[in-house]
Formats: structure tokens, C-alpha cells, sequence
């Protein structure tokens, strides 16, 4: 199907040090609007994390020059359509994290935790195991209200109401964790990013991140083994594994 005149959604972050956030607000917010892209960029010291909708020409173009910044030269965003924009303006804030978890010592820009593969994740909880023969659990770090929209099968979900109250949740639960090999997502990836990290140091023994969390699950996979709609924070609200707005 063409998808001309089609809206255009894009979400990505990137965890860099950024020591010009002010600066990069002004020239990022002044692009965007002269390109009629409406949507959130978020600026911080850790990175950038942005959520934008717009005509696919225009939003192609702003990526193409956000990249021209050697810090944003590999972005990957995700992709997704709609026939409206979702969006009623154009936000772009500097923030003290891009995501709020309130633990500054972690930085994935110093290293990631291991990722796993979309399909490789599919197959694993197919088979109920890794390539290793241990059990596999997903750890949904999404607020409890985005996990009843849909989750995976079985996942483990500790009803948190804000990102920051994963590391006090991770403190009460994780000897639940024990023995497993325990697969962390969220939306987009960046949750899920700082909390396979937090989990590494404090102890989990085989911790891995979901690459690209579910919007690229949903892309790479159809949606296999995960129940109900993702939850986005836009006027959609809801995607099926197509990435199309549930009606």
C-alpha cells in the first residue's frame, strides 16, 4: 500500500554526552519547526530522546541532518505510520536524565549490557530456554498501566508507577531472579537499557536487554509470544504488531 500522504512516527535515543544541551535545544526545536514536525525531543548530559511525527520527507531530512552530528551519526529510529499526526505540538526540553531512574553512576555511553536479538528472544521463548538450557524470564520495566495494555506471556511485572521506582523494586525482588536468564524490555529500548545495567551491578547473573525493545520485536517478529497492544505516549496510545493504532 503507498504511503503517500501517510504521517510518518519516529522514536530513538542515544546515550552520549552531550555538554551542549542548550545550545543543541535551540537548533534542534528551530529545525523541527521549520520542517513542520511536531513531538518531543528530550536533551540531556547522558543523551538525547526524541519522539517526533511529521510528512516522511521532512521527517527524513531532519534525521539525515541530526546525524550529521558526529554524536548522532548511528542513530537508528524506529519507524511507524498513521494517517494523523499524534502530537499537538512541539516539545524540546532539557531534562537532568532522558529517562529517570535517579541512579547517576549508571551510564550506558561506559558500556551496555549484553542485548538479544528480537528473533533470537522469539526463539528462546519458544523453546522455553536459552542455547544454554536456562530457563528464560522477561522483566517488563514499563509502569503497571502500559503492562496491562499488553505484555509478553508470563512476564515478570512489579506493578511500578515511574522508572524510578525500579531499582527499589529490583532490591525487593531479585531473588526471584535467581538462576535466570532474565530479558529486560520496554517500549523503545531506553527503560530497559539502565535497568539491565542496574541488574549487573547489583548481581543478577545473566541479564540481557531486548534490542530495540517492543516496537522492534513487533517489527522483526510479528509479535510472537506477546499478548494484547503496546502503549505509546502519543494519541494513539495503542499499537498492534503491525505498529498500526488499534481502532
Amino acid at each position: 500500500m503507498p504511503r503517500v500522504n501517510r504521517v510518518l512516527h519516529i522514536s530513538a535515543y542515544k546515550f552520549v554526552t552531550l555538554s551542549d544541551c542548550a545550545a543543541l535545544r535551540e537548533s534542534i526545536r528551530s529545525r523541527a519547526a521549520a520542517l513542520e514536525l511536531k513531538g518531543t525531543v528530550l536533551l540531556a548530559e547522558e543523551g538525547i530522546n526524541l519522539f517526533l511525527a511529521g510528512a516522511p520527507e521532512r521527517m527524513r531530512a531532519f534525521v539525515d541532518e541530526l546525524r550529521a552530528d558526529a554524536r548522532f551519526a548511528d542513530l537508528e529510529p524506529k519507524e511507524s505510520w498513521s494517517d494523523a499526526v499524534p502530537f499537538r505540538k512541539l516539545l524540546v526540553k532539557v531534562k537532568r536524565e532522558i529517562i529517570r531512574m535517579n541512579h547517576p553512576t549508571i551510564r550506558p555511553e561506559q558500556g551496555r549490557a549484553p542485548a538479544v536479538a528480537p528473533a533470537t528472544l522469539a526463539r528462546w521463548l519458544a523453546q522455553g530456554h536459552d542455547d544454554e538450557g536456562r530457563p528464560v524470564v522477561t522483566l517488563d520495566t514499563r509502569n503497571a498501566f502500559e503492562v496491562d495494555a499488553g505484555a509478553f506471556e508470563r512476564a515478570i511485572d512489579w506493578r511500578i508507577e515511574k522508572f524510578s521506582e525500579f531499582p527499589q523494586a529490583l532490591r525487593a525482588h531479585r531473588g526471584e531472579l535467581a538462576g535466570k536468564t532474565v530479558v529486560s524490555y520496554c517500549t523503545g529500548g531506553i527503560r530497559c537499557e539502565k535497568a539491565a545495567l542496574l541488574m549487573q551491578r547489583e548481581g543478577v547473573e545473566r541479564v540481557y536487554q531486548l534490542e530495540g525493545g517492543i516496537l522492534r520485536y513487533f517489527e522483526e517478529t510479528g509479535g510472537a509470544h506477546f499478548r494484547g497492544a503496546c502503549f505509546v505516549f502519543d494519541e494513539r496510545e495503542l499499537l498492534d504488531p503491525a505498529l498500526a493504532p488499534v481502532r
